[in-house]
């Protein structure tokens, strides 16, 4: 009999102080940079044209144990277009140790953009999806997030009384910095 009680003791004792050190740990602010590879799909009238993309970004955002939400600029670029976004960025985590799946949805909007030099991209409404993990780095405040995501841009130009929407697929290395 105190063999057992002791041993809910030790338990209860441990799992106790194990709660109250991360008790302070509600949420976590972060900055962080992003590099994205992958193709683009522009779709006007039955006609795709499709090419290889490249992005880059920045990010400032605010993470809590299952959610994470951000601000995000994005810099979407290939050999005939140029484009700048903003997103605003929404991210359930799923619970896990050192490797951390999740998926997110982001609205924003495109704010600047040129096609070839010579077409303007006026402001357009933009949709997103991703999904990716989380890797922690132990005792360092880095976190390295790797993720597949999707970009659609529905009538973000028309030209000649044709409306195009654009469709970007990349993959992306991000690397946040925790306050």
């Amino acid at each position: 009999m105190k063999l057992k009680t002791t041993g809910l003791l030790t338990l209860v004792s441990v799992l106790g102080f194990a709660a109250n050190a991360n008790a302070g740990v509600v949420m976590d602010m972060y900055a962080g940079a992003t590099v994205g590879a992958g193709g683009l799909t522009v779709m006007s009238d039955g006609s795709d044209t499709s090419d290889s993309a490249s992005s880059y970004g920045a990010m400032f955002g605010i993470d809590i144990p299952v959610l994470r939400a951000e601000v995000e600029y994005n810099h979407l670029s290939n050999s005939d277009l140029k484009m700048d976004l903003a997103m605003v960025n929404g991210y359930l985590k799923m619970p896990s140790t050192v490797i951390k799946p999740y998926i997110g949805v982001g609205v924003g909007s495109v704010f600047n953009g040129k096609i070839e030099n010579t077409v303007d991209i006026s402001s357009a409404p933009a949709y997103q999806g991703m999904v990716g993990v989380t890797f922690d780095i132990p005792a360092a405040p880095i976190k390295i997030d790797a993720e597949g995501r999707v970009l659609y841009v529905p009538d973000f130009v028309e030209f000649y009384s044709i409306e195009s929407d654009l469709l970007n697929y990349d993959f992306r290395i991000k690397l946040r910095y925790v306050f």
